[in-house]
C-alpha cells in the first residue's frame, strides 16, 4: 500500500507541478496568505514557488540565522526554500528535498529567476535524505510529512542528519479526531494531506521516540477550508465538451491563470467535494511543530 501511496503522490504532485498556479492566481494567493505568508514574502519570490500547497509558514517560526544550512522536506516549487535562503544569506545555504522530478524541475527553473547562489535541490523521499549525519542547522517542512507512508522513519532520518542541538520547525496537517471512512479511506483525501495525517499526540510521541526534545505540537487554529479558494477559482472552468482528457485548459477570464494552465480535475474536483460534505477543520488542524535534537 505505501507503494501505491507513493506513486499517487508522485503522479498527482507532478501534475500540479505543471498546470500554472502561482500567487498570480488570486485562490493560490489567498491560500498562503491565509496560511501566514505576508504579501511581501511572496512578492519576494517567483510566483510560480507558491501553487497554494502550504498549511503555514514555517519559515517564520525556524528562527533561521545567517550561516546556518537549513533543508526543506518536500520543497515543491521552492516558496520555502527561496524565503530560508534570503533568511541564512549568502554565507548558509538552503536545500530542497523532493520526490517529484516535475516539481524539482519547476524549483530549478525559479531558482534561476530568483538569482539566489545559496540553494540547491536534490531528488529524494524524504525517509531517505542524501544528506550527511550531523550536518544540517534546521529542518523545515510544509504540507508534506503528513503524506509519508512511513512517518517515523522521517523523524529518525531528520534526527540524524540534524546537527546536535539543531532544531526541527514544521508547518503541518495532524488530526484531533478519528476520520471518517470516506476520508479516512480515500486515497485522493490522503494525497490532498487529508487522510495521511496521524494524531496530534501521536506526532508529538513519533517525535520524542525518534530522539528528540522540546517537543511542541500546536494547533495553528487556521481554517483548513482556505483550501477552497482554490477549489473554487479551478470549478468555474470545466473540460471543454471535445477533451476526453482529465486535465482542462483554463479559460483566461474565467480563473486568471493564463490560457497555458491547466486544471486536475482528478485532485481539486475531488478534493472540493470532500470539503463541500465536511468540514474538515471538525476533523483535522493545521499544526506547529518545533523539536531540538539533544546535544
Amino acid at each position: 500500500m505505501s507503494e501505491t501511496i507513493i506513486e499517487a503522490v508522485k503522479s498527482k504532485y507532478g501534475s500540479v507541478a505543471n498546470i500554472g498556479l502561482s500567487t498570480d492566481h488570486q485562490g493560490v494567493k489567498a491560500v498562503a496568505e491565509a496560511f501566514g505568508y505576508s504579501p511581501e514574502e511572496l512578492a519576494s519570490i517567483p510566483a510560480e514557488a507558491n501553487m497554494g500547497l502550504s498549511c503555514g509558514n514555517p519559515t517564520a517560526t525556524a528562527n533561521l540565522r545567517p550561516g546556518e544550512t537549513v533543508v526543506d522536506l518536500g520543497s515543491g516549487g521552492g516558496l520555502d526554500v527561496f524565503l530560508a535562503a534570503r533568511k541564512v544569506g549568502p554565507t548558509g545555504k538552503a536545500i530542497g528535498i523532493d520526490m517529484t522530478p516535475e516539481m524539482l524541475d519547476l524549483a530549478r527553473r525559479n531558482a534561476e529567476k530568483s538569482g539566489l547562489t545559496n540553494v540547491e535541490f536534490h531528488r529524494a523521499t524524504i525517509d531517505r535524505l542524501p544528506l550527511p549525519d550531523a550536518s544540517v542547522d534546521c529542518v523545515i517542512s510544509n504540507c508534506v510529512i503528513n503524506l509519508a507512508p512511513d512517518k517515523p522513519a522521517v523523524f529518525r532520518e531528520i534526527a540524524r542528519v540534524l546537527k546536535p542541538e539543531g532544531r526541527l520547525a514544521v508547518s503541518d496537517i495532524a488530526l484531533k479526531r478519528e476520520l471518517p471512512p470516506e476520508l479516512g479511506d480515500d486515497l485522493m483525501a490522503y494525497v490532498g494531506c487529508i487522510a495521511g495525517a496521524i494524531p496530534i499526540e501521536d506526532y508529538r510521541r513519533g517525535l520524542i521516540e525518534a530522539g528528540f526534545a522540546l517537543v511542541e505540537v500546536i494547533d495553528s487554529g487556521a481554517d483548513l477550508n482556505a483550501y477552497a479558494k482554490v477549489e473554487n477559482q479551478a470549478a468555474c472552468c470545466p473540460p471543454p465538451a471535445s477533451s476526453s482528457s482529465p486535465l482542462a485548459v483554463v479559460d483566461e477570464g474565467c480563473c486568471s491563470v493564463g490560457p497555458a494552465a491547466v486544471v486536475d480535475e482528478a485532485l481539486h474536483a475531488r478534493l472540493a467535494d470532500l470539503l463541500k460534505r465536511y468540514d474538515v477543520n471538525d476533523y483535522a488542524a493545521s499544526v506547529k511543530v518545533f523539536a531540538v535534537k539533544p546535544q
